[in-house]
């Protein structure tokens, strides 16, 4: 069940591939904070930097931890993983940030629109894209 979404013109569109996760979702709170519509295309494509191993590991002891009836939950849709990193840098538990989380949308797939946002773009040597932990998870 995908949301299909019209861009009016007023939104800031962003392009995630080959964007660090951590460097876009920092961008995107606090674009979304200053009051911005955002809209976030091609999020599988995101990467996370570092040992292939270890990251997905960390995902890994993440989904295990808890339990099924009281959680923490994560998600294995590439969205929801880009979603769960973006609220991380939000303070979603008051007012301000809820409605900032409001202002932004995750797409999964290219958009036309898409602008490419400038973040240091140093493309590390190693890393796994979040369709990759999305697929193991």
């Amino acid at each position: 069940m995908s949301k299909i979404i019209k861009p009016t013109g007023n939104e800031l569109i962003i392009n995630a591939q080959d964007l660090p996760l951590g460097r876009l979702a920092a961008y995107a709170a606090k674009k979304a904070l200053l009051g911005e519509k955002i809209i976030i295309a091609n999020c599988e494509k995101a990467i996370i930097s570092g040992n292939k191993k270890d990251i997905l590991a960390d995902y890994l002891h993440r989904r295990e931890r808890g339990t099924v009836t009281k959680g923490p939950f994560f998600s294995k849709l590439p969205e929801k993983i880009v979603q769960r990193a973006i609220r991380g840098m939000l303070p979603y538990k008051k007012g301000k940030g809820k409605e900032a989380f409001k202002r932004i949308i995750i797409v999964k797939g290219p958009m036309q629109g898409m602008q490419e946002i400038k973040v240091k773009k140093d493309m590390p040597l190693k890393y796994v894209t979040v369709e990759k932990i999305s697929k193991l998870l």
